[in-house]
């Protein structure tokens, strides 16, 4: 992107050379990137390079639009000579850059050399800040080693060069000693400068230019970059340090001089000139301190500022009567300090409105202790406790992360939508992030916020691109990405990390540990977790990351305690078992006619037929038309009915794959042809997807029956739902729960006038069977294969320290993965926001010294921190999970395990292998493949031979004939038994029962006993009897109200959560409020007193009296010299406690 235009560039640089009297030198001036010109193919960049070092005494602004020219006019070059570069959507400097396979080329320390030039050359452009000789000079080495970089890799015969800074200083002198040749040079110069501003590069005609050169060019650079050693930024010294934090701050927005100033001296600090200087900072528009920075080396850890940033604060704070957020920083790690939360690691240093925006709302917020929830929003009892419990733990915990554990159809989304209400309300958050995986669920959860917050702004960033400023902002995690680093608006970047106040994440246990993960860490805002999934089967890891204990989330409401609130349906499971599925297809149990079928259909060509089929391939390659026909004649026989018993209602099959999904489809229609549209295949492959789904989700059109393959699993809201037909196997126990979920819902009037009282649930291939034995295993977070393989290599080099493998030959291969390694880590873009989360350990680890001494604390530390950003190799498929494979065998042997199954995976590759030896590459491994096959050469195998395997087979996988034969056949199956079971459902009934207990009495308080308590009136035997009615027999047990509270009398219960009203406590204490002889202290006092016992229903604990605001004008002693008086009102509260207790 050209930051001015041509005319533009020329006058400026016309008029400054003719106005500056500095001596510069003439044709004749040495330059570091002379040697450049030696390669005419270089020359469409070389001659703008040289300019800018040319240029950087008389203009060192020029010089830096001038480096960042050159820099764009390399790209362009690299993307017309090289052909793994394709070029982008757009062909300005920021698409060309940011262009993942050029990323991965130049590598993270050179892109963020060139990411520095082009800030500072967007600076220059687009700010009125001035830029200096020290950003022209770092622009200029920065430059320099970009274009060595590109010389190492395409020139003809390269030679190594480094930045001479002498060269321009020594241009100073010569200035100085020379001021004669001043005139004559520098009209020389200003022409040469004309004609480089005048250049233009056209990427089109570029690539059309150089394509006879790309082969060769491209071969070069793959050779040449794998011995090209980084140069990694040294940001030990203060002054390179500060260019780039100051490019940092400029990239949030903030401009030197005006609202950030460094070096700001303040007086008070305890040292002998009792004079400190704070680093950094920054100021609002009134010029208060919002911030202050403290910047240490990078070897030095941030909390090494910790004491010094404090007491920095602490002036400002005294002066200001405002404490300004404190920023630490090393480089590395930036930590906040913001005087509400502990300190906290956080992505960057805020944009000046996110800290306005900060000190705003502290000015607005209150209290979330006695929230009102908008019952039309979320009317149960449970929504209200759940957004209770969000408020404590945001209030009174003071806890920033908080998960929300709730049934499928229980209105999670109502619940968060009443909690942002409320949080909106008492000015907790201004701007509001809704994360979701799947672009129906962000549709669904913002057609929600519209209808019931009406006056929110709302945007949906996956379908609107020009409402980025709502306030509350609704996307899937890919889209959001996407945004950080590309959405500006007229001030700057939007999405920085302070910008939400508030980031609500659906189905948090799929997300958080996914490769979208860096966002919560990026966005430093409170975080809401959402699941449905049961708490018990949400991994552990999911529970840490919202720093809670195990199993046990801010708030769970489950199925088994909505069903038994009559909130949700419950279900009977009907688990059929059919013989091949059960047991496969075995030849000799078939009757004759079918043995028949089976020898024409699997005989192979030397006339031999399997024994048996595996189960597994059922409804994979085989697709059996009577087993299809049995599940279907249970589901029409058994399935709950509507229009009185004329249809079967609406039910969804779960299908195996898209193969399965048409052939049960085609079944259907073979056997009931008077039902024509009655089902419907639904999933990824059929176009307007969306628009079938809405089709069976309406009552009153087609299909009935829907058999999909994923797509219904999650996310849909069908309440007409009353049969579902499990015909595959699900291995997650949190997926089942969902897939369960799509019955549950309440369903008035469906079932011929009477509502919906259950659902069926046909399993048809043992989910249940396999869940009861497996009971309480979470389902584990995935990895993708890349980051697999960097945990396995990185275990492998833990192990290989041992005594045990000190040979020369694993010593060597050791050293090999450490390479591997080091280099997949320094490969991984630092600037991008993902990473920047993780920078100590990629530092840590891109360096092969640290891999010397691994602990196992390292290997731990890798998988969680590093594995998970390692990027793909762009391999061939097959081989890399063969990698995977063997280094997995490789562990294995290593801590002395068999792992029998790899071993046989490996066999069954092998021997794939080996049916093709007719390929020239497989048959000059003939005899190796041979030895594995027919001999012991696996079993005796160490490290050394099973990375021969590894290494001899990897590009040979891809020759395995894929098995994509497809047989359709028809043997007689057997239903084996069906068998009708209750729900096993379980519930923490305990844990619900203070909750309903709090509702009932919140929604009764008409109630004659309720209202006594609340109108301090004394309670009668009677009152106490419809007491225990209510708290020992409707909302629970006498046991459940034991075991909650203790022996606390249900009046004191009661009156604690209605509290007092008004005008009852003012009566109470009218001879106190109207005795004129009372000073206004005591009158102060009293109307304390009054307040608590209003909004705590009593006062036991006198303690609280000896606190604020009973003590903001004296003690009791000292406020009631008179102690008869504070006697009397003492009397008047044990009054008003016993009246809640008799």
């Amino acid at each position: 992107m050209i930051l001015y235009s041509k005319l533009e560039q020329v006058n400026k640089i016309i008029n400054i050379y003719r106005s500056w009297k500095i001596m510069l030198g003439g044709n004749s001036m040495v330059t570091n990137f002379d040697y450049l010109k030696a390669e005419p193919k270089f020359s469409r960049f070389a001659d703008v390079a040289i300019s800018a070092e040319k240029i950087i005494l008389m203009d060192p602004e020029a010089s830096i639009i001038n480096s960042r020219r050159a820099m764009e006019f390399a790209i362009k070059w690299m993307y017309s000579v090289d052909s793994e570069l394709e070029m982008p959507y757009q062909d300005n400097l920021q698409s060309l850059m940011n262009a993942e396979e050029y990323r991965q080329i130049v590598g993270p320390d050179l892109w963020k050399r060139m990411d520095y030039i082009r800030r500072c050359g967007n600076s220059v452009a687009h700010s009125n800040r001035k830029l200096g000789r020290d950003e022209a000079m770092l622009c200029l080495e920065n430059l320099f080693i970009y274009l060595d970089y590109i010389a190492y890799c395409y020139s003809d015969k390269y030679e190594e060069h480094a930045f001479n800074k002498a060269i321009i200083d020594s241009r100073v002198e010569k200035a100085k000693e020379s001021r004669e040749a001043i005139s004559a040079t520098r009209e020389k110069l200003a022409k040469e400068q004309e004609k480089a501003a005048q250049q233009e590069l056209d990427l089109q005609k570029l690539i059309a230019e150089n394509a006879s050169l790309k082969e060769e060019l491209s071969a070069r650079r793959q050779e040449q970059q794998q011995t090209y050693v980084p140069k990694p930024l040294d940001l030990s010294e203060y002054k390179t340090r500060k260019l780039y934090i100051d490019a940092m701050l400029m990239d949030a927005g903030w401009k030197e001089g005006i609202d950030w100033i460094n070096e700001v001296e303040l007086p008070g600090m305890p040292n002998k000139s009792e004079i400190g200087r704070a680093d950094y900072v920054l100021y609002d528009d009134a010029s208060r301190p919002l911030a202050i920075i403290e910047a240490k080396r990078t070897c030095v850890d941030v909390s090494k500022g910790r004491q010094q940033a404090k007491l920095y604060a602490d002036i400002l704070e005294e002066k200001y009567k405002r404490r300004p957020v404190i920023f630490l920083t090393n480089g590395f790690e930036t930590h906040i300090i913001d005087g509400q939360y502990p300190e906290r690691k956080c992505a960057a240093i805020y944009s000046k409105r996110d800290l306005e925006k900060w000190f705003n709302l502290l000015t607005m917020r209150t209290s979330l202790k006695h929230v009102m929830v908008d019952k039309k929003i979320a009317g149960r009892y449970y929504q209200e406790a759940a957004i209770k419990a969000v408020c404590n733990s945001f209030d009174e915990k003071n806890r920033r992360k908080a998960l929300l554990v709730m049934a499928t159809g229980s209105g999670k989304t109502r619940t968060v939508i009443a909690l942002c209400d409320i949080l909106l309300k008492s000015g907790w958050v201004k701007n509001i992030l809704f994360l979701a995986d799947r672009n129906s669920l962000v549709t669904q959860a913002k057609r929600s916020f519209v209808n019931m917050l009406p006056n929110l702004s709302c945007t949906n960033l996956v379908e609107e691109k020009d409402n980025y400023n709502a306030h509350c902002v609704f996307s899937t995690y890919q889209t959001m990405m996407n945004c950080i680093d590309t959405v500006n608006d007229n001030i700057g970047k939007l999405f920085t990390c302070g910008h939400f106040d508030l980031v609500i994440c659906d189905e948090a246990h799929r997300s958080i540990y996914n490769k979208y993960k860096d966002i919560f860490a990026y966005f430093d805002a409170p975080l809401v977790g959402l699941t449905a999934t049961p708490k018990d089967e949400i991994d552990k890891n999911t529970y840490g990351v919202f720093e809670l204990e195990n199993g046990v989330p801010t708030y769970g409401y489950d199925l088994a305690q909505a069903v038994k609130d009559g909130y949700l349906v419950d279900y009977i499971s009907v688990e059929s078992k059919l013989k091949f599925i059960e047991q496969g297809i075995v030849y000799d149990e078939l009757s004759e006619e079918d043995k028949e079928a089976y020898e024409e259909t699997f005989e192979d060509e030397y006339g031999d037929i399997p024994e048996a089929i595996e189960s597994s391939a059922l409804n994979t390659w085989i697709f059996n038309e009577d087993t299809i026909k049995q599940v279907l004649n249970v589901l029409m026989t058994e399935g709950i009915k509507i229009d009185y018993g004329q249809s079967i209602g609406k039910t969804i099959i779960f299908a195996k794959n898209h193969k399965h999904a048409e052939k049960i489809l085609e079944v259907f229609n073979k056997e009931y042809p008077h039902l024509p549209n009655f089902a419907k295949v639904i999933d990824n492959y059929m176009t307007y997807a969306q628009s079938a789904i809405d089709e069976f989700a309406d009552s009153k059109k087609m299909p009935q029956i829907a058999i999909s393959v994923d797509m219904l699993d999650t996310g849909i809201d069908v309440p007409e739902v009353v049969n579902l037909v499990f015909f595959k196997k699900v291995m997650s126990k949190a997926k089942f729960w969902q897939m369960i979920g799509r019955g549950t819902r309440l369903c008035p009037g469906l079932i011929d006038g009477e509502d919906k009282q259950k659902f069926y649930i046909f399993d048809f291939c043992g989910n249940f069977e396999f869940f009861r034995m497996n009971k309480g295993k979470a389902s584990a977070n995935m990895i993708a294969l890349q980051g697999a393989i960097f945990n396995l290599k990185f275990e492998i080099s833990y192990k290989l320290q041992d005594i045990a493998f000190q040979n020369e030959r694993l010593i060597a291969y050791r050293n090999a993965l450490v390479q591997q390694m080091s280099e997949k880590v320094k490969e991984l873009p630092r600037d991008n926001f993902a990473v920047r989360q993780h920078l100590k350990y990629i530092d840590l680890y891109s360096i092969e010294a640290n891999y010397q001494t691994l602990t196992y604390e390292d290997t731990l530390v890798v998988r969680e921190e590093v594995a998970p950003l390692i990027l793909p190799d762009g391999d061939e498929v097959n081989a890399i999970r063969f990698d995977a494979l063997m280094y997995g065998i490789e562990l294995a042997y290593l801590v002395g395990k068999k792992y029998t199954k790899a071993r046989s995976d490996l066999y069954k590759k092998v021997a794939g292998i080996a049916s093709v030896a007719n390929i020239p590459e497989i048959q000059v491994q003939a005899d190796f493949i041979n030895k594995i096959l027919n001999t012991d050469y696996v079993e005796q195998a160490g490290i050394a031979e099973f990375e021969e395997i590894r290494e001899r087979l990897r590009n040979l996988i891809k020759y395995i004939p894929k098995n994509i034969v497809r047989y359709d056949t028809n043997f007689e199956d057997d239903l084996l038994s069906i068998e009708w079971k209750d729900s096993e459902l379980e519930n923490d009934e305990l844990k619900n029962y203070k909750a309903k207990a709090e509702y009932y009495i919140r929604q009764h308080q008409d109630n004659i006993a309720i209202a006594k308590l609340k109108t301090n009136q004394p309670l009668t035997a009677t009152d106490i009897e419809t007491l225990e009615e209510i708290l020992w027999r409707e909302v629970g047990t006498k046991q459940d109200y034991e075991n909650e509270f203790g022996t606390k009398p249900l009046g004191e219960f009661v009156r604690e959560i209605v509290g007092l009203d008004m005008n009852a406590a003012k009566e109470a204490f009218s001879e106190y409020l109207t005795n004129t002889s009372l000073d206004s202290r005591q009158i102060y006092f009293v109307n304390q007193i009054v307040e608590y016992i209003v909004h705590n229903g009593m006062l036991k604990d006198f303690s609280v009296l000896q606190e604020s605001p009973f003590t903001d004008q004296g003690s009791v002693v000292e406020i009631f010299t008179d102690i008869s008086v504070w006697l009397g009102i003492k009397k008047v509260i044990d009054t008003i406690n016993a009246n809640a207790v008799a």
